[in-house]
């Protein structure tokens, strides 16, 4: 697929790309604001021909062993990395990354491609003989059709959360990527069926809100992942569990990390810099609140020295679009009316070449008070709050009281108050002197409180649970074994 020819997206159904006749929409390139595609606005028809093409696909491809299935992800996985650059200027156009950044982006999801070829070594049966002559055996049977939605801040890596997994463990996938950036999703399908996966077992249904209401009510689909904001994802956990499917859905963060006095300081500052400005501060385990306790102000500085060698457009991409541009400086407008003070200012940021782009440079903001809107809601841009505490014991209760729990860090060099903090700290990931502390595979990825619904992770060994259902099968063939209340 060649980027300057992909003047229109469509779906894909049984292994083929077909148009839509419902409205359509402008893809824009934050990176310009400039339109690179058109999307369709897929109708609840289009769903219904792309879940009965997955159910054609199932029987064929669940009844194949789990050894069989991921030889189409080792092959897979050597497409992804033939294919690496392309696929990474693919990301940066449409979300906006820098090309690093990018690149990261498709080394995660080949790692996540090795690890769905690790499966048949994860998943095995399980066999005991319980009473003379009568053995017990468990094994992991695929849910059917399941439906994987998921945002634009990862295109290439949050499809590969899921996709791999759910088709090694035998279920045939739809697809629906962020509409605002679809194009990645294509190239994932050209390359899976390069790779010799049946027509049918992966299909893409692109759209907005419509069409995930579809995929929340279809009865043909048994169970559904979501990425995105904590609004969304409550709504589609609601529906999609009122109406009897699993659902697994993670939702937006304020991550916490609580920085001692004695921390290492070039090592948290560079750290705590990256993670605020990581994906332009577009990913939901970014540092967005630091949590300073005691005298900290010789981090601080370091801080602010190095954010400002993170320069907007060279190692700092864009943000996704010109709402989400004004939002976010919104946020800091409103913190420093409220009396915070800003350290680093981003606002108001032109790239010279990108001049209708939407870019907002690295920002710190100091003495922000916990009651701020900036110190309680997710901005999802490269801003760090710092927050101001006298002790331990303060810095947790704000990191408690968040509604969120996707991530949490201390940065010191005090192995006991590392881990009275980590013990204490309400979030499903936690990390000591690390920024954004992901687990990586075979770990699995998920959060806490309103930061994830659903009771199986979205990754990893983890999410073997949420792709299979348990069978156990009792055998007895001896009849002359004695019957007793086990047999």
């Amino acid at each position: 697929m060649l980027l300057d020819t992909l003047s229109e997206v469509k779906n894909y159904v049984n292994g083929q790309f077909v148009g839509s006749g419902q409205r359509s929409m402008d893809v824009i390139s934050p990176l310009t604001g400039e339109t690179i595609s058109k999307l369709p606005m897929s109708g609840r028809s289009d769903l219904d021909e792309a879940v009965a093409a997955a159910q054609r696909a199932f029987p064929s491809w669940s009844a194949l062993t789990i050894k069989e299935r991921v030889q189409v992800f080792f092959k897979f996985r050597a497409l992804l990395a033939k294919h690496e650059e392309e696929l990474a200027k693919l990301v940066q156009l449409e979300n906006g990354k820098t090309i690093g950044e990018a690149k990261a982006e498709v080394a995660k999801g080949i790692e996540l491609c090795e690890f769905s070829c690790s499966l048949p070594q994860l998943i095995q049966d399980e066999i005991l003989e319980v009473s003379r002559g009568v053995e017990c055996r468990t094994s992991h049977a695929p849910v059917g059709v399941v439906a994987c939605i998921t945002p634009f801040n990862f295109p290439h890596m949050v499809p590969l959360w899921t996709v791999p997994n759910a088709l090694a463990l035998g279920n045939t996938v739809i697809l629906k990527p962020s509409e605002l950036v679809p194009l990645s999703a294509i190239r994932i399908v050209e390359l899976l069926k390069e790779a010799g996966l049946p027509d049918g077992a992966v299909n893409i249904v692109n759209g907005d809100k419509e069409i995930v209401e579809a995929i929340c009510d279809h009865p043909g689909i048994e169970a559904v992942t979501f990425v995105g904001s904590t609004k969304v994802a409550k709504i589609v956990y609601k529906r999609a569990t009122s109406n009897l499917k699993r659902c697994v859905a993670l939702g937006g963060a304020k991550n916490h990390l609580i920085v001692l006095p004695d921390a290492h300081v070039q090592m948290a500052a560079s750290n705590i810099a990256a993670s605020m400005s990581g994906c332009a501060g577009q990913r939901c385990m970014a540092a967005s609140a630091m949590v300073g306790v005691g005298d900290i102000d010789h981090i601080v500085a370091a801080l602010c020295d190095e954010s400002r060698k993170i320069v907007p457009g060279e190692n700092l991409g864009s943000v996704i679009t010109k709402e989400a541009k004004e939002r976010i400086e919104g946020y800091i407008t409103a913190a420093e009316q409220a009396g915070a003070k800003v350290l680093v200012d981003g606002r108001n940021t032109v790239v010279k070449g990108c001049e209708n782009g939407y870019y907002v440079g690295p920002t710190v903001i100091d003495y922000v008070t916990p009651d701020m809107a900036i110190a309680k809601e997710e901005v999802f841009g490269p801003v760090l709050a710092i927050i101001r505490t006298n002790d331990v014991d303060e810095a947790l209760k704000i990191e408690n009281d968040s509604n969120y729990g996707n991530a949490a860090s201390v940065f010191t060099q005090n192995g006991g108050m590392a881990k009275y903090i980590t013990e204490r700290a309400s979030a499903g990931m936690v990390g000591v002197n690390i920024g954004v502390p992901v687990p990586r595979e075979p770990f699995s990825f998920g959060g806490w409180n309103e930061s994830k619904f659903g009771v199986a992770d979205i990754t990893g060994k983890s999410s073997v649970h949420f792709f299979t259902r348990l069978k156990k099968t009792t055998t007895k063939w001896n009849p002359e074994a004695k019957t007793n209340w086990m047999s």
